[in-house]
C-alpha cells in the first residue's frame, strides 16, 4: 500500500502543473491549450509505444480501444477544456479547490467497490476534506469580492471547474474499474495506449482550435515559443509520466483510497499558484491545506489497519 500512496503523491505533484499552464498562456484559448497538449501527448506516447507494439498489437482488443477512446475523451480532452477555462476565468485557487472535491466524489461513487471501506468508517476523513474545501472557497470568494473582480466571469469559471470535476470523477472511477477487471496491461502500457487514443482525438479537436477565435484575454500576448515549451512540459510531465504514476497507484489501492490521493493534485496546484503569484497563503488557505492533509492521512491509516487485519 505504501508504494501505491507514493505513486499517487507523485501523480498529484505532476498534475498540479496543469493548473499553472493556462495562467502562463493567457493569450491562448482552452481549445488551443487542450488540442496542443494532447497532440503532443499522443506523439510522445506513440514514440514510446513503438518498441512495445510487436507484443501489444496482439493483446489490445476492440473493447480496449473503445474504452481507451471513451476515457481519453472525457478524462483528458473534456476535462482539460473545462479546467483551462476555469483557471483563466476564475483563477488557480478556485479551480484547484473545486476540482479538489474529487476525493469526496470519487470516494462516494467507489464506496461499494471491492476492497472499499464502508462510508460510515470514512465519515471523519471525508468531513475533514469537506471542511478544508469550505475554508478555501470562503477565502476565494471573500478575496474576489474585495478585489472587485467581474462576478460573471468568475461564475463562468466556477461553472467550468464544476464541469472539470464531473468529467474527472467519471474518469477516475471508470479507469480504476476497467484496470481492475482487465489486468493484461502494465500501468505504463495503459498510459501509452491512452496517450495514443487521446492524440487521435486531439487531432480532430485541433481543427476548430485553429479556426475558431479565442474569447479569453484577447489583449494578452500570444507567445508561441512559450506555448510550445509549456505544452511539451505538460504533455510529457503531467500526461505521460503523471498518468503512468496514477495507473500504478490505481492498481495498488482500493478505489476509496485512490480517490483520496487526488487531493495531492489540489495541494500541489495551490503551492505552484502561490509561487507564481509570489505570495504566502492566507490564513483560511493554510487551514484548508491542513484539513485536506489531515483527511487524507486519516483515510490512509484506516485502510492500513484494514490491510493489517
Amino acid at each position: 500500500m505504501g508504494q501505491g500512496i507514493s505513486y499517487g503523491l507523485a501523480a498529484g505533484a505532476l498534475w498540479g502543473l496543469v493548473f499553472l499552464a493556462p495562467r502562463l498562456l493567457p493569450g491562448f484559448s482552452p481549445l488551443e491549450l487542450s488540442a496542443a497538449r494532447y497532440v503532443l501527448y499522443g506523439l510522445v506516447s506513440a514514440v514510446l509505444l513503438v518498441p512495445l507494439w510487436a507484443r501489444l498489437r496482439h493483446a489490445v482488443t476492440g473493447n480496449d480501444w473503445r474504452a481507451l477512446f471513451r476515457l481519453s475523451l472525457v478524462g483528458n480532452l473534456v476535462y482539460y477544456l473545462f479546467l483551462a477555462g476555469a483557471v483563466q476565468m476564475a483563477g488557480i485557487a478556485p479551480a484547484s479547490l473545486i476540482v479538489g472535491v474529487l476525493p469526496v466524489t470519487v470516494t462516494l461513487i467507489g464506496s461499494r467497490d471491492h476492497g472499499a471501506l464502508p462510508l460510515s468508517r470514512l465519515a471523519g476523513p471525508l468531513a475533514l476534506v469537506a471542511a478544508g474545501i469550505v475554508c478555501i472557497n470562503v477565502d476565494v470568494f471573500a478575496h474576489a469580492s474585495a478585489s472587485g473582480a467581474d462576478w460573471r466571469l468568475t461564475l463562468a469559471g466556477i461553472g467550468c471547474a464544476v464541469g472539470a470535476l464531473v468529467s474527472w470523477t467519471w474518469y477516475a472511477v471508470a479507469n480504476a474499474r476497467y484496470l481492475a477487471r482487465f489486468g493484461h496491461f502494465t500501468s505504463q502500457e495503459w498510459s501509452l495506449l491512452t496517450g495514443v487514443a487521446t492524440g487521435v482525438l486531439a487531432l480532430v479537436l485541433a481543427i476548430p482550435a485553429v479556426w475558431l477565435p479565442h474569447p479569453v484575454a484577447l489583449d494578452a500576448p500570444r507567445d508561441w515559443q512559450m506555448f510550445l515549451i509549456v505544452n511539451i512540459a505538460v504533455a510529457v510531465g503531467a500526461s505521460t509520466i503523471g498518468n503512468a504514476f496514477w495507473n500504478a497507484a490505481s492498481r495498488r489501492l482500493p478505489l476509496t483510497l485512490s480517490g483520496q490521493m487526488i487531493v495531492f493534485e489540489t495541494l500541489f496546484a495551490l503551492v505552484y499558484g502561490f509561487v507564481y503569484e509570489q505570495r504566502l497563503p492566507r490564513l483560511l488557505e493554510l487551514a484548508a491545506i491542513a484539513l485536506l492533509l489531515a483527511g487524507v492521512s486519516a483515510s490512509v491509516r484506516l485502510h492500513s489497519r484494514r490491510t493489517a487485519h
